[in-house]
């Protein structure tokens, strides 16, 4: 499913009238009754409906609060006593809402106008006994700081403790980065025109917009589909159409074998997850390579996943000298892992920057292969072969050299940036994880959204597991951009599971582990079973 920023969807518009015919007020009237659904479907599962349910909407002047007068209508139609407030004179409505307030107005719809804090006082009661609120105020039209009646509309609305849908996005929301502007409105669902926004898929967009749920107002698919649109949402069906069905004539070198390099003093727990985390993404051999002094831990520790004892350093790091029998180990494995557990020191750096340059298969590098590189991605540049990146905020922040803020304020210029300049798939982790690759060293990089996942995987070694899942799934065969996509969206599903049995406080990332088979076992299309 495409997503679209604040500048596309007006672009969309536009084109639906100019190229198809279609006239605005038109689209303005599914928009405002496809609202009206949303809030009519809120009122039946609540216990308001049998005692003539109040809705109040405050509009705007633009756009949004013409929405508003239509959802307004149509609820009123549905026998719903709504009342519309105007945080403006009715002069000052412009465009189709001009055309919608008077149809309201005509039809005996309730408008109080407001424009002072006063005002707003005045009728607080009246808002605080209503079923539900409609944010009907601003919409996808902003990008400077909400300030004035606005501004004490949205303040008092948040503390009414009522049932709020918000139209488009929550008024005082960026649509297009997610940024709050000043001050913002706290929904539990945004009825979202048309498309999904870019901005609801970054916080604290997010955490403001409550469920999301797309109002179809009927613009022509091909608008919406448009492969010019670089924004995505990634969805289940994407990921099954992704996995490689397994057949029941499928052996352990169907599906791959993995090398990982990863493991230092101390950090052993990072390269077992990352590995235990490959095999349960179901691929079919994984050999750990790490220091000879942790290889008898690592032996011990683990029965399904190999080990290859490496030379190591005095401080019992891997290092250039480790080279050669990487590269040894390199013999018929089908993706590479680098990272987990590794270290950062120089002897690390050198062997993680001439394995990115020297690998003939794909490579995921992770954590402390990122960490290693300290800032500098040239070796990732001369990379010839398909690299996955998979940075934290810090990680991400780092190699562009700029502060972990300035990476949280614009997650998707970041990740865009970090794909444009590395030529790898990003995977920027964090809540709403974005998955950005480039298509051409000409063309703006594609963006994932991902929306899996919840606060539980915020836990140490979750991060390594995502990185043998990725590797897993390159082994296997997909591509690096599918790889990073199905492992992303698994590895939240899987957490999402856990959190309906026993919550998010406590999740580890082993439970993820031991989650995955059956995550994995309702996508793949053709499963061995016993008879």
């Amino acid at each position: 499913m495409k997503a679209v920023d604040a500048a596309t969807m007006k672009q969309i518009d536009r084109r639906a009238v100019k190229e198809f015919g279609m006239r605005s007020i038109q689209l303005m009237e599914n928009a405002g009754r496809g609202v009206a659904e949303v809030v009519l479907s809120l009122l039946s599962h609540s216990s308001d409906w049998a005692r003539a349910p109040r809705v109040s909407i405050i509009a705007g002047k633009g756009n949004n609060g013409g929405d508003g007068f239509v959802a307004a209508r149509h609820l009123k139609n549905a026998g719903v006593d709504v009342t519309v407030y105007l945080l403006a004179d009715t002069e000052a409505l412009k465009g189709d809402a001009v055309v919608n307030a008077v149809i309201w107005t005509r039809m005996g719809g309730v408008v109080k106008t407001v424009t002072t804090k006063r005002g707003i006082k005045k009728h607080e009661s009246a808002l605080r006994h209503s079923a539900i609120i409609v944010d009907a105020m601003l919409g996808t039209g902003i990008s400077e700081p909400v300030t004035g009646i606005y501004a004490e509309a949205i303040e008092l609305l948040n503390t009414t403790d009522k049932l709020v849908v918000a139209v488009d996005v929550p008024s005082g929301i960026d649509a297009t980065t997610g940024a709050v502007l000043g001050v913002a409105v706290k929904a539990d669902v945004t009825a979202t025109i048309a498309a999904l926004k870019t901005g609801l898929f970054t916080y604290p967009a997010r955490e403001k917009a409550g469920r999301i749920e797309v109002v179809d107002i009927g613009l022509p698919a091909e608008l919406l589909t448009d492969e010019s649109i670089c924004w995505n949402v990634t969805e289940a069906l994407d990921v099954a159409r992704a996995l490689p069905p397994r057949s029941t004539d499928s052996h352990k070198g169907s599906f791959g074998h993995l090398l990982l390099v990863a493991g230092s003093p101390g950090k052993t727990g990072a390269a077992y997850m990352a590995a235990i985390g490959a095999m349960r993404t179901g691929v079919g051999l994984a050999t750990l390579a790490l220091p000879e002094s942790l290889n008898s831990v690592m032996e011990a520790k683990s029965t399904e996943v190999m080990t290859a004892p490496l030379p190591e350093s005095s401080n019992g790091c891997l290092s250039l000298d480790s080279y050669g029998a990487v590269a040894a180990q390199m013999n018929a494995k089908s993706a590479l892992v680098v990272g987990p557990g590794l270290g950062t020191t120089k002897g690390v750096r050198a062997l993680v920057e001439l394995l990115i340059k020297t690998s003939e298969v794909p490579v995921v590098v992770d954590a402390d292969g990122l960490n290693a590189l300290g800032g500098e991605c040239g070796a990732l540049k001369e990379a010839e072969a398909a690299m996955v990146i998979t940075p934290h905020p810090g990680e991400a922040a780092r190699l562009l050299g700029v502060q972990t803020t300035e990476i949280q304020a614009d997650r998707i210029g970041s990740a865009e940036k970090l794909a444009a300049m590395t030529g790898a798939v990003v995977v920027l982790k964090g809540a709403c994880t974005i998955v950005a690759a480039p298509l051409t060293a000409e063309s703006a990089p594609v963006i994932y959204f991902n929306t899996t996942g919840n606060a539980g995987l915020a836990s140490a070694g979750t991060g390594d597991v995502l990185a043998g899942m990725i590797g897993a799934l390159l082994a296997g065969g997909q591509s690096a951009l599918d790889s990073a996509l199905s492992a992303v969206y698994l590895h939240g599903l899987a957490a999402d599971m856990i959190k309906e049995r026993i919550g998010i406080c406590g999740m580890m990332a082993m439970d993820i582990v031991a989650e995955l088979p059956a995550v994995l076992n309702t996508f793949l299309s053709d499963v061995c079973k016993d008879d």
